[in-house]
């Protein structure tokens, strides 16, 4: 299955609906949002290298910043932080460089490497959306993260390609059917901004009116 581009969601989505389906939804359906001191780092760091007039580059290799992307295969669409260029005869060729370039992409985040695949399942989205952008195979890109100055490279393999064309698809399920998904509650519940408008202490189990009149009613010793 592939999608036009009047489909196409927000490629930087697939992170949050790894994460909460509920955020995700909230976020991209019901267009809620609100601002953390989380957010308003990261749209800063985002800001500085989203910004395309700063430039770096040698003889061997050369950045490219805000390469806007989309994917048919996925029906996600969005802009990159960083792509790396490297000097390779086995490469691609790009406009106005001589010779071919093998591509990376580097994702920019604000805080350190996640216990789960958040960072990664992005990753892998924006990868196939560069692949087919360029018409290229990309073995493998980088996630940075602020707080610790670290680059992780991460090898881009069939079963993580695989997971991420599912989550798409979940996405575009959910999204034309206008669903948001219901509420689980972690721990990390309380750093999401949208904490106050997901209350999902109060939306995780939500009891039939029948069985709160039952408990009310047992509550004050009628029964």
């Amino acid at each position: 299955m592939t999608y036009v581009e009047d489909e196409y969601l927000m490629l930087s989505g697939i992170q949050h609906f790894y994460f909460c389906k509920r955020q995700w939804g909230l976020i991209h359906i019901d267009q809620q949002w609100d601002e953390n001191e989380y957010t308003v780092e990261g749209q800063l760091l985002h800001k500085k290298a989203d910004n395309p007039f700063v430039k770096e580059k040698r003889k061997d290799f050369f950045i490219s910043r805000a390469m806007h992307v989309s994917s048919e295969k996925l029906g996600l669409n969005g802009i990159l932080d960083v792509v790396e260029f490297y000097k390779d005869d086995q490469g691609v060729r790009i406009l106005k460089k001589r010779g071919k370039w093998r591509p990376a992409i580097v994702e920019y985040k604000r805080g350190k490497k996640k216990s789960d695949h958040r960072d990664i399942i992005q990753l892998v989205a924006e990868v196939i959306c560069l692949e087919e952008k360029l018409k290229c195979k990309i073995d493998e890109s980088y996630l940075y993260y602020l707080s610790t100055n670290t680059k992780i490279k991460v090898e881009i393999s069939d079963t993580l390609r695989e997971e991420v064309c599912s989550y798409a698809k979940q996405m575009h399920d959910y999204y034309e059917k206008k669903q948001v998904p219901g509420a689980e509650y972690f721990k990390n519940c309380l750093k999401c901004s949208l904490y106050d408008i997901c209350l999902p202490r109060l939306s995780k189990k939500p009891r039939s009116i029948e069985n709160y009149m039952q408990h009310a009613i047992t509550e004050e010793g009628i029964v």
